[in-house]
């Protein structure tokens, strides 16, 4: 501690002009008041001012304007400039010269914010490269403390680079471009992309012009999409295309390569006007037909996995970047036409033999049929003609049924071999697709692979029958079933229809017989051949109508003794049941005697 007591009174001091008010040379106190206030700035309040820094620290800064005392501005509002430093000159709002602790009151965010919106417009008028302190996340970017005006920072605007965490960025100052302003509603849109773009575009002319097909550049994984893989060459983007990957089928560029990670890729192509590079990795390494097995050869069987599916048939993969093609026809001995999806789907792990292969165009065939027997190899002792079997019905035309048997053997039914005595017109009013029929085999086409098939021949043919029982000029009863315009059809017992054209159809009482109606019919023609009988139901009553109508005439008519004697000749001649042995020797006689 300091001992007073020792300390000596200063000489030559002046107690009693002090005392007075006098201690300058003979100055009285309110000139030097006077003169002390005149060596300080006229301020007003609620004016913008420059001021300068004298003091910084982590909760304030302390900027003095030349007024009687410093102001204190809290840090927060320099949080946009981080190399403030002591000495520099800002610009400050005075709210108050003094509050109750005779403090003068400044504020350097009211300060910008007064002169912000000219200050923006300026900066965007000037190109000006300015600072901004990134606030916060919003929807699509970020907000930007700029002159005290809230900015908007676009996802895309922040890097040439995609940007993955946007978090980052919050608290940072950063250098921005004014590259849109809405004077309107008094929006701001900053670029920092902007900046460095142009930076960019002459570091790509350089780096393009450099560039040569086939060149191998090592570069950083950018961005992973469905389509490829974009590249950073250092300073210019590159694109891997999907296909240019993996010698194999990519599903998914994640599979090959890491965001981030460096790898070694060859260029393709390239384009100097749109600044364009095409890049390749799957041609670093050796085309897997190359290394391909030399012994494989057509007829061998191979193992691998479906990687990809079509209607028309299925890829597998045998080999990395090795893929043949099983058509949909080599997948089943079946005729029918099938999907493939049928068979086999995509990642299925499959067996097959080789049909076709071409290794200077890097084509394979493959079949999955083949692994089974060819079911026409040994048609005649399986299907022999005359054996009976269950087929399927696969499909209808208006001459038949295709059926098939078993997989790999189909047959035709014709629509004539269907019924021996019903007139069947399409198959369906028969049968229907997906039903189970029985079958003969009538013959066999080994060279088209198709059968001729019969469900008739199952039974006995019943023609053989109704020749004796539908004989001509015989009566039946029969029903109308069906009325056509160039006739009916008739159902007769057993089963078997007739047909009788419209004349033949007409009534004694001339009414024309209608569809439904039960009436008699008279058998006009049997035809076994072509199965087919013609009826009339008018021709009964016309025959009788004729018989009557004759023998009424010969009733009548005049008779002369030659007119006479002649018919009875003729009619004994014809039969014995209209004369005697006599009365026949009796008239030779008599025209004996006339001669």
């Amino acid at each position: 501690m300091t001992d007073y007591k020792n300390v000596a009174p200063l000489e030559g001091f002046d107690w009693e002009a002090y005392a007075n008010g006098d201690v300058q040379s003979g100055v009285s106190r309110e000139a030097q008041e006077s003169a002390y206030d005149g060596s300080l700035n006229k301020i007003d309040d609620h004016k913008v001012v420059d001021g300068t820094v004298i003091s910084i620290n982590k909760r304030e800064v302390v900027v003095n304007i030349g007024s009687k005392s410093d102001g204190i501005i809290p840090a927060g509002e320099f949080r946009y400039n981080p190399d403030l430093k002591v000495g520099d000159t800002v610009e400050v709002y005075i709210e108050n010269q003094e509050d109750k602790k005779c403090q003068l009151i400044l504020s350097h965010k009211k300060a910008r914010a007064s002169r912000s919106w000219d200050r923006v417009n300026e900066a965007m008028e000037n190109e000006e490269i300015i600072k901004g302190y990134i606030k916060c996340r919003t929807k699509g970017g970020m907000i930007v403390d700029v002159f005290g005006i809230e900015a908007f920072l676009p996802g895309s605007q922040i890097d040439v680079k995609p940007i993955r965490d946007y978090d980052i960025f919050v608290g940072k100052t950063m250098e921005f471009k004014v590259v849109k302003i809405n004077q309107e509603y008094k929006n701001v849109v900053v670029s920092h992309k902007a900046l460095i773009e142009a930076e960019l575009e002459a570091q790509k002319k350089e780096i393009i012009g450099r560039l040569e097909k086939g060149q191998v550049l090592e570069g950083t994984v950018k961005n992973i999409t469905s389509y490829g893989v974009f590249i950073d060459l250092g300073g210019v983007d590159g694109l891997i295309h999907i296909t240019d990957l993996s010698w194999g089928r990519v599903s998914d560029p994640h599979e090959i390569v890491e965001l981030d990670s460096k790898i070694n890729v060859v260029i393709l192509d390239f384009d100097n006007e749109k600044k364009r590079i095409a890049l390749g990795l799957k041609q670093l390494s050796p085309h897997p037909w190359d290394a391909l097995d030399p012994n494989l050869k057509v007829g061998d069987h191979v193992k691998g996995k479906v990687v990809v599916m079509a209607d028309y048939g299925a890829f597998v993969e045998i080999a990395p970047g090795v893929e043949g093609l099983i058509h949909v026809s080599e997948m089943s001995w079946s005729q029918h036409l099938r999907s493939a999806q049928d068979f086999m789907k995509v990642g299925d792990e499959v067996e097959a033999v080789i049909l076709t292969l071409n290794r200077e165009e890097r084509k394979m065939s493959l079949g999955i049929k083949q692994l089974k027997e060819d079911p026409w190899q040994n048609i005649e002792e399986k299907f022999p003609v005359g054996s009976k079997h269950t087929a399927k019905v696969r499909n209808f035309t208006n001459f038949g049924i295709f059926v098939e048997i078993e997989e790999g053997v189909d047959g035709l039914i014709h629509i004539s071999d269907l019924s021996w005595t019903k007139k069947i017109k399409h198959p369906s009013e028969f049968t229907q697709i997906g039903a189970e029929l029985e079958v003969c085999v009538l013959e066999i086409d080994k060279a088209n692979r198709r059968l001729s098939l019969g469900h008739k021949q199952l039974e006995e043919n019943p023609w053989d029958v109704f020749e004796t029982i539908f004989t001509v000029d015989s009566i039946h009863e029969g029903t109308i079933v069906e009325m056509l315009d160039k006739g009916a059809v008739i159902q007769l017992e057993y089963g078997v229809e007739g047909f009788a054209t419209p004349k033949h159809l007409v009534k004694e009482d001339g009414s024309q017989a209608q569809l439904n109606e039960k009436l008699e019919f008279k058998v006009i023609e049997f035809n076994k051949e072509n199965k087919r009988i013609i009826l009339s139901h008018s021709r009964i009553y016309e025959d009788v109508q004729r018989a009557a109508a004759r023998e009424e005439k010969k009733a009548k008519a005049p008779r002369t003794k030659k007119a006479a004697e002649t018919p009875a000749i003729q009619n004994q001649a014809a039969s014995t049941t209209l004369g005697d042995i006599d009365a026949l020797a009796e008239l030779k006689a008599k025209m004996e005697g006339e001669k």
